[in-house]
């Protein structure tokens, strides 16, 4: 039986919001920008947080709410992956995961990996935790993004003792595959540096692409790794802070078991049960369905930038809800997401926030319902054609 996509929410209930994404910009500018999708929660996160808010169910986060074990089934049944439910430990949300792993497998300022374009806090939670970011690009084609093994390998021989990996990668979706995440395995275990990989937007993996979670690689990959994850990407639970870490042999579960209490105190209640709801198998038809809404979103916004942005450049994502587009053709100057916001009122994440590699670009949340889509290309189309 095919699977139906799922329905986004009606602008004027998504308007009675009061996340970042609705409140940032007056009701003219449509925000297309922070990753905060329009869909309706899981049934079995809203019965989970329902039953919570009738019951007072609002204090401490208890040692153990569970997440080991719904993160175990979840990553068995998604993605083929064995995790033991001990290995898994949880704090309040991705970055804040990286900062503290960082702290204890780096001295201070030591160099950092971090591959361009990426996600801006990845620079930033490299300065909180000591380290200083060493920029290796990725290699990029007309078939898309790879990480630059050659680039990585050199900063490792000369010092830097860490590296920060997003798979799949924010912003331009690409999944790494398995040959070159076990590459990067054997040059982090030949330097003897840690690996963290942020996996937040794995479940969201499209197909003909499959997803290969980095401590799953080989044995080397366990044994210089870290996942830190999340279902609030997937699910749109961000405000709930809950994030999960992942140690892949015993010497990194063990520093996951050390880290300081507070550390694990950060989870929140509410991000737990909605986290555990999340990756039950029962909210698996409704993630199921999203998958389909997406794959439909990236093919519809080929077809729009064909027809309102001619010369704008994109490759569909691997995986995710967030488009990588090349507009600079237009020229917009570096940042185009400024004139577009102020002379199309359309709301888009800043290119050059992701890193120099981001002139000229824009990030599109696609996480919407397609006549939004719609609407937001064809105004910027409009400023294309003055």
């Amino acid at each position: 039986m095919s699977v139906l996509p799922l329905q986004a929410l009606p602008l004027d209930r998504l308007r009675q919001r009061t996340s970042t994404k609705w409140r940032s910009y007056p009701d003219d500018v449509l925000p297309l920008f922070v990753a905060e999708t329009d869909y309706p929660l899981a049934p079995a996160i809203t019965d989970a947080l329902t039953r919570a808010v009738l019951l007072g169910d609002t204090g401490y986060t208890p040692p153990d709410p569970g997440l080991g074990d719904a993160f175990s089934g979840f990553a068995r049944r998604r993605f083929g992956w064995t995790v033991d439910p001990a290995s898994v430990s949880s704090t309040c949300d991705v970055m804040m995961g990286v900062v503290e792993i960082l702290r204890r497998v780096i001295a201070p300022g030591a160099r950092v990996v971090v591959m361009p374009p990426v996600y801006p806090p990845f620079y930033d939670c490299v300065e909180e935790a000591g380290g200083v970011v060493e920029r290796v690009p990725l290699a990029v084609s007309d078939q898309g993004w790879r990480i630059d093994l050659d680039g990585v390998g050199r900063a490792l021989e000369e010092g830097a003792r860490a590296v920060l990996l997003c798979n799949p990668q924010n912003p331009t979706g690409t999944v790494h595959s398995r040959d070159d995440l076990a590459a990067l395995a054997s040059l982090a275990a030949r330097h003897g540096v840690a690996v963290i990989s942020d996996e937040i937007h794995a479940p969201l993996t499209h197909a003909p692409a499959r997803f290969t979670p980095f401590l799953s690689v080989s044995e080397e990959a366990a044994s210089v790794g870290y996942c830190v994850t999340s279902a609030s990407k997937t699910f749109n639970l961000a405000g709930l802070k809950c994030a999960l870490m992942i140690g892949g042999a015993e010497p990194q579960r063990s520093l996951l078991r050390a880290l300081p209490p507070e550390v694990g105190w950060r989870t929140g209640l509410f991000g737990a049960l909605a986290g555990v709801a999340a990756m039950s198998p029962e909210s698996d038809p409704w993630l199921d369905s999203l998958l389909v809404a997406l794959d439909d979103q990236r093919r519809l916004l080929t077809d729009l930038l064909a027809t309102h942005l001619p010369d704008a450049r994109y490759l569909e994502p691997d995986a995710g809800y967030l488009a990588w587009v090349d507009v600079s053709a237009y020229g917009w100057g570096d940042n185009p997401a400024t004139r577009i916001r102020r002379d199309a009122r359309v709301a888009l994440h800043h290119g050059p926030l992701f890193g120099a590699e981001g002139r000229g670009h824009v990030r599109i949340n696609i996480g919407c319902a397609p006549e939004i889509l719609a609407e937001a290309v064809e105004r910027v189309g409009t400023l294309a054609r003055r």
